[in-house]
C-alpha cells in the first residue's frame, strides 16, 4: 500500500483509486474505522472521473500505531503532511466522524489554500451537550465532562444494530476489517478525550470554501439536526438529511449518499 512519513516518523498509508489526474477528493474515515469503510464510495467516485484518496489516520487501518500524536491537532496536521506530499490542490475532504472533525483541525491550523469544498457525514462540530448547542453526543454535559469517554465510547441506546435490517447490518460489517483492535489503547483513549472536549464552531465559522454537512435521521450519536445548525455556522454552508440512515451514513445507504456527494462536487 503507498504511504507517506510525517516529520516525527509515523507512516500513514493510504489508497488510491480512478483518475490520476482527476479531481482530488480525500476521504477520511472516522475512530477506530479503516479507509476500507470508504468502499462503496470509492467506485463511485472514480468512475465519476475523480482522484480517489482514501487515508488511513495514524493508529487508524494499516498506518503506524505510535505513542504519539493522539491528539485532534496532531491528526489535523497529518492530514496536512498527506496533501503536502502528495502536492494536492483543489481538494474535497470528505470527513465521516471524528474523520469530519479532523478536516476541522486542519483548517484551524493550515487554512484553506488548498481546499475546494469539505463534506462532513454524521458529524457534530462539539460533542459536549451546552445551552447553546443541545446538538453533542447523546447524554454527554457538564456533568460528565472528563469520565463519559474516558474508557471507551457510549451507548446511547438509541436506534439499535438490529432496528437496521439485515441489509444495513451487513453492509457495515462488510466495510469493516478485523486488522482494527476492539480493545481501545492509551493513544487511542487520548485521542477521544481530545475530540470530545473540542469545540470547531468558530472554524467552520471562517472557512470560506463550501461545506456540506450531511447527517443520518436515525443516527446513534446524535440528533441529526446537528446538520443543518452546522451549516447555519458556514459561510458557505449547507446540509441534508439522508432518511432511514444512521451514524454510518454513507455505508448504510451509499446509493443516496453516493448521489448527495457527487452533486455537491459537481458544485464545488
Amino acid at each position: 500500500m503507498p504511504s507517506i512519513t510525517t516529520d516525527d516518523g509515523v507512516r500513514l498509508s493510504y489508497t488510491e483509486h480512478g483518475d490520476p489526474n482527476g479531481r482530488p477528493v480525500v476521504l477520511i474515515a472516522g475512530f477506530k474505522a479503516p479507509a476500507t469503510t470508504w468502499v462503496y464510495q470509492q467506485k463511485a467516485l472514480a468512475k465519476a472521473g475523480y482522484r480517489v484518496i482514501s487515508f488511513d489516520r495514524r493508529g487508524h487501518g494499516l498506518s503506524d500505531r505510535p505513542g504519539t500524536g493522539a491528539s485532534m491537532a496532531g491528526h489535523g496536521d497529518d492530514l496536512a503532511a498527506l496533501l503536502d506530499t502528495l502536492d494536492l490542490h483543489g481538494v474535497v475532504l470528505v470527513g465521516g466522524s471524528m474523520g469530519g472533525n479532523t478536516i476541522w483541525a486542519y483548517v484551524d491550523r493550515h487554512g484553506t489554500d488548498r481546499l475546494r469544498g469539505v463534506v462532513i457525514v454524521d458529524q457534530t462540530p462539539k460533542m459536549l451537550n451546552t445551552a447553546d448547542w443541545p446538538y453533542g453526543f447523546y447524554d454527554y454535559d457538564e456533568s460528565n465532562r472528563d469520565t463519559f469517554f474516558a474508557d471507551s465510547v457510549p451507548n446511547p441506546g438509541r436506534h439499535s444494530l438490529a432496528s437496521k435490517g439485515p441489509v444495513r447490518f451487513l453492509r457495515m460489517l462488510g466495510a469493516f476489517n478485523a486488522r482494527e483492535p476492539r480493545e481501545l489503547t492509551a493513544p487511542d483513549k487520548e485521542l477521544l478525550a481530545s475530540h470530545a472536549k473540542a469545540d470547531w464552531r468558530d472554524v467552520i465559522a471562517r472557512t470560506d470554501v463550501p461545506a456540506l454537512f450531511v447527517a443520518g435521521r436515525q443516527s446513534e450519536l446524535w440528533p441529526a439536526e446537528h446538520a443543518a445548525a452546522s451549516a447555519r455556522l458556514a459561510p458557505r454552508g449547507e446540509s441534508v438529511v439522508i432518511e432511514r440512515d444512521g451514524h454510518a451514513a454513507n455505508i448504510e445507504q451509499p446509493g443516496r449518499f453516493n448521489s448527495i456527494l457527487i452533486d455537491f462536487l459537481g458544485r464545488a
